[in-house]
Order: structure tokens, then sequence, then C-alpha cells
């Protein structure tokens, strides 16, 4: 099984950029669609981005369209989120997922799940 690590969260101001990165240890990266996932404080998760296990699908939610950009590096076993345009509404615990499926958004098609690494964008 594949076990996701974050790392990259931090403090950035409204209008900047921040740079996520998830490491996959154990089994084979390149079968996992990969997705990234976040929830603000007394709010539910919700999907923002997913990416197939080849990397030629990909899937974000409205709210980060045109401001995220999920890719993936099959040989370095790492997924990233590059956030630009950050907004105060981003702030945010985000998870990477690993799943199985081809329902890049919805949660249930991931079954291993990271920590998660909070992200504070300053408003």
């Amino acid at each position: 099984q594949v076990q996701p690590v974050e790392s990259g969260g931090g403090l950035v101001q409204a209008g900047g950029s921040l740079r996520l990165s998830c490491g996959a240890s154990g089994g084979t990266f390149s079968r996992y669609a990969m997705g990234w996932f976040r929830q603000a404080p007394g709010k539910e998760r919700e999907f923002v981005a997913g990416i197939s296990g080849s990397g030629v699908l990909k899937n974000y939610a409205d709210s980060v369209k045109g401001r995220f950009t999920i890719s993936r590096d099959n040989d370095k076993r790492t997924v990233y989120l590059q956030m630009n345009t950050l907004k105060f509404e981003d702030t945010a615990v985000y998870y990477c997922a690993a799943g199985d499926g081809i329902a890049l958004h919805q949660s249930s098609n991931y079954r291993y799940w990271g920590q998660g690494t909070q992200v504070i964008v300053s408003s």
C-alpha cells in the first residue's frame, strides 16, 4: 500500500503563492490516482484537485480552477499542488490522498490519506 506524506504548507499573504508536495512510499505509485482535499475550520472536507496515475487526467474544484495546478512526477513518487493567487478562503488543512479508482473528485475513491499540512492565507 502507498502512504502519502504532505509538505510545503505555511503562512502566506493573500495574492501569494505556495507549492504543496506529497511524497508517497510503498506500492506502485504510478498505479494510483492522487488527490488533494482540504478542510477549513468548522467545515467539511472538500475536493481540491485530482490527477490520474499517468498524469493525463486532471480535475479541479470550481473554486480553484485557474489558480491551482496539480501535477505529478512518478519517478520521484511525488504529486504537487501549485497554488497561486491565494485567497483568505483557501485557508485550510490540505490532505493528499491516493486511490485506485477513476472518480478523481470523490473522496470515496481514495483509500490512503496523509496527515495533512496547514495553509494559512492572511488577508
